[in-house]
């Protein structure tokens, strides 16, 4: 089952009404679309945005019942600002962005974003994009991979790791999630509940998908698109996506935006308790001049 992260955080202080135009730049599987639907009702319209096809189908069909307020469109949200103006419901009265992967991404073995079972090195959104784990890992030179894990990861044994895949690949090309997961364990043993592959993955994850770029190019053009008093919520799950997140508000803050929250809002114990997966989210929220 799928559980929208800060749901009640984010009806509060997206500050809907009745008739707003609103985009959910990373619908999924539409847990947050759809109270934000029940709050804007009939007479709001709602532009759905997801890079993953999978997603956009599965969020068809949760929102069936609201198919009349709804444009779903298979494309990132890096290329908002066009969409928006293509479907003509510009300015809008709220966006919002919930960053990184879901549950289905994680749940599914064979999109190869999970180590915990066997699946091929894919970690695609979008499986019509080129560029695979595997190509990277099997591929790209000990730099550039030491660099990756380094920078993307914050992995500490990031040239170790790198130097273990590129000795590892010149007998057997490295093909399956559990297969580079046991192989960054034999160099970097693990030490407490945090698996030693987990930042490597999470760096392969965020070059595959370009996700750092994209998030850079969206906010500029989220804020064209928003309307005087609309509001940009952002929900980020690791350090990285947040700098980026904080420091492009506190630039604008009194000149184009005004901040809503002045602390980072992070989920209560509560909601930690009833859905794990929420633990390392971050809310940030601003409000358009």
């Amino acid at each position: 089952m799928h559980i929208p992260v800060l749901l009640n955080e984010i009806v509060e202080l997206l500050n809907l009404h009745l008739g707003d135009k609103v985009i959910d730049g990373t619908v999924g599987l539409g847990g947050h679309a759809k109270v934000i639907l029940e709050k804007i009702s009939s007479s709001g319209q709602l532009l759905a945005l997801d890079r993953d096809p999978r997603q956009i189908e599965a969020a068809k069909i949760n929102l069936a019942d609201y198919a009349a307020q709804v444009t779903f469109i298979n494309d990132s949200y890096a290329n908002l600002a066009q969409n928006t103006y293509v479907q003509r419901i510009t300015p809008v009265a709220a966006v919002l962005l919930d960053l990184g992967y879901s549950s289905i991404h994680v749940d599914d073995p064979a999109r190869g974003f999970s180590f915990q079972t066997e699946g091929s090195l894919d970690m695609r959104y979008d499986s019509a994009d080129e560029l695979t784990a595997a190509e990277v890992v099997n591929t790209w030179s000990l730099e550039e991979l030491a660099r990756i894990f380094l920078v993307y990861g914050e992995e500490k044994n990031a040239k170790k790791i790198a130097r273990a895949i590129v000795e590892k690949r010149k007998q057997k090309k490295i093909e399956t999630t559990t297969e580079l997961a046991e192989l960054i364990e034999t160099v970097s043993p693990r030490r407490g509940k945090v698996h030693p592959a987990t930042k490597v993955f999470q760096a392969l994850r965020i070059v595959v998908n370009d996700e750092l770029g994209e998030l850079e190019r969206a906010l500029p053009q989220i804020i064209e698109v928003l309307k005087p008093c609309g509001r940009l919520a952002i929900i980020s799950f690791h350090s990285l996506e947040d700098r980026i997140v904080k420091t492009f508000f506190k630039k604008q803050n009194n000149k184009i935006l005004k901040i809503i929250n002045k602390h980072v809002i992070v989920p209560s114990e509560e909601e930690i308790k009833q859905n794990p997966r929420s633990r390392s989210a971050k809310l940030r929220v601003v409000e358009r001049l």
